[in-house]
């Protein structure tokens, strides 16, 4: 699927053929032209951050998966904001927080989320089991009928994980 080496004009292509297509196929799940600009605009713009490009018979299938994973990720950072308002709005402590720090607070969660979602379903299991509740890897285990070893390697890759998102942040 993916052969060609990126090329400017290549995207540019594209553009001219698919953007009136990728347009009307966010909008139809978002139902915001406004929004669905900036994600017709970040389906590209991933596109030029990739080291190749499909060819052009299979960019269609290319962009949907693309934009697919846009739209998914903006409902999950409206679901994150929305817990986050819901919140702030029952803590009367947390209302004095700036609007920065509200937004700053925003990003992190959906961070977090984004890196929950990319763990495999044991590894971000066993991570919210030991961080949320406080178990024992003895009872992690237990619950999700593994060994103790593994549950320590599932703490230790989550972690890991952790680690290296916080690195991509600083650079």
């Amino acid at each position: 699927m993916i052969s060609n080496p990126v090329n400017i004009a290549c995207i540019d292509d594209m553009y001219k053929k698919h953007s009136n297509w990728l347009s009307i196929y966010i909008q139809r799940r978002l139902g915001c032209p406004e929004t669905t600009a900036d994600l017709v605009q970040d389906t590209y713009l991933r596109m030029l951050a990739k080291t190749t490009l499909p060819s052009m018979r299979d960019s269609r299938r290319y962009l949907t998966h693309i934009a697919k994973g846009l739209v998914i990720d903006l409902y999950r950072k409206r679901n994150v904001e929305a817990a986050y308002l819901e919140l702030i709005a029952n803590d009367p402590i947390a209302l004095s927080a700036s609007a920065e720090s509200q937004l700053l607070m925003i990003e992190a969660l959906t961070e977090i989320d984004n890196l929950l979602q990319r763990l495999p379903e044991k590894v971000r299991q066993a991570l919210l089991m030991r961080q949320l509740e406080n178990m024992s890897y003895k009872q992690i285990a237990k619950q999700l009928n593994v060994s103790v070893s593994s549950v320590e390697k599932y703490i230790a890759r989550a972690l890991q994980s952790c680690l290296m998102v916080n690195l991509e942040m600083l650079f």
